[in-house]
């Protein structure tokens, strides 16, 4: 694969992962205008890294901020750690469910068809984006009207409550691609009654436990393509794609951190309703392209 398309791609994926606009919508729809295959071994091992890139990005730029609520103590770890429990079961146990549920349905009568089969379908992806879009357009203009209720403080977490309600909303995300996590967590915490501020901490630390087993199962499952290829006679070389799909990780990392930078100055501003209006436009745009053969 060019240069040129990993640094696209990485950009994308670094920029989008980490803004409440999906990047798996764009990542897709990225590929397609470019001419690659989402499907891919290849692009599937170079998402992975680009996952990668972005979650070192969320715990650099978190990190200080994680020291000061949930390592300041004993008791602050242990409440912050019962809570990332809580919401991680119930994001592995809806997103599971939901998963069953959609393979057994819509793949009947296809014992190998996947949920990933579905991924690169725009058709699919524009109505999640206008779902989040319309989910985190509520929460920001709710958020709007009560500019300054909520104190700026960094020595707690969410509730359990809070936590459980962001947890079940992940697990919805995880399997539509245009349901943006950021998005979706950050304005359910808003609409639960935490901080901006809270939500957006906690819902990243979610994410960096996430990252890992969900990259795990993506490499399983690009080793699992490679030896059946090599068993019918096809071997997929990804030798090749190491050392390019490595600096594409490098420029996601950087990209996201650029990301963060600007998400958290939009929260602060009180601007996050303007990810949801740009979600609907990204919907919109989506559709049409899927509309012209896409």
């Amino acid at each position: 694969m060019p240069i040129f398309k990993v640094i696209v791609l990485a950009i994308v994926q670094g920029l989008a992962e980490l803004l409440p606009v999906s990047s798996s919508a764009h990542v897709v729809v990225t590929e397609k205008l470019m001419g690659l295959d989402p499907s891919s071994p290849q692009m599937t091992l170079l998402l992975v890294m680009l996952h990668t890139g972005t979650m070192f990005a969320v715990i650099a730029y978190f990190w200080n901020q994680w020291k000061k609520t949930y390592f300041a103590s004993s008791d602050a770890f242990k409440r912050f750690a019962i809570r990332v429990i809580w919401a991680t079961i119930l994001t592995a146990a809806i997103g599971e469910v939901i998963k069953k549920i959609i393979e057994k349905t819509l793949f009947h009568g296809a014992p190998k068809a996947e949920i990933e089969d579905l991924f690169g379908r725009l058709d699919l992806i524009a109505p999640a984006l206008a779902a989040v879009g319309i989910l985190i357009l509520i929460s920001g203009l709710l958020e709007k009207r009560r500019m300054g209720a909520h104190p700026n403080v960094y020595g707690d977490s969410v509730t359990m409550r809070q936590a459980g309600w962001i947890g079940a909303i992940q697990g919805l995300c995880l399997p539509f691609r245009g349901f943006s996590r950021s998005g979706a967590t950050i304005s359910t915490g808003m609409l639960t009654g935490a901080s901006k501020e809270r939500a957006e901490r906690f819902s990243f630390a979610l994410a960096v436990v996430l990252t890992p087993p969900v990259v795990a199962r993506e490499v399983l499952r690009l080793l699992k393509a490679s030896h059946e290829a090599a068993a019918a006679g096809t071997p997929i070389d990804l030798h090749g794609s190491v050392v390019t799909s490595l600096l594409g990780a490098v420029f996601a990392f950087f990209a996201g951190l650029v990301a963060l930078k600007w998400l958290s100055s939009w929260l602060e501003e009180g601007r996050w309703y303007l990810f949801g209006i740009y979600c609907l436009v990204a919907s919109v745009v989506v559709f049409y392209l899927h509309h012209i053969g896409y």
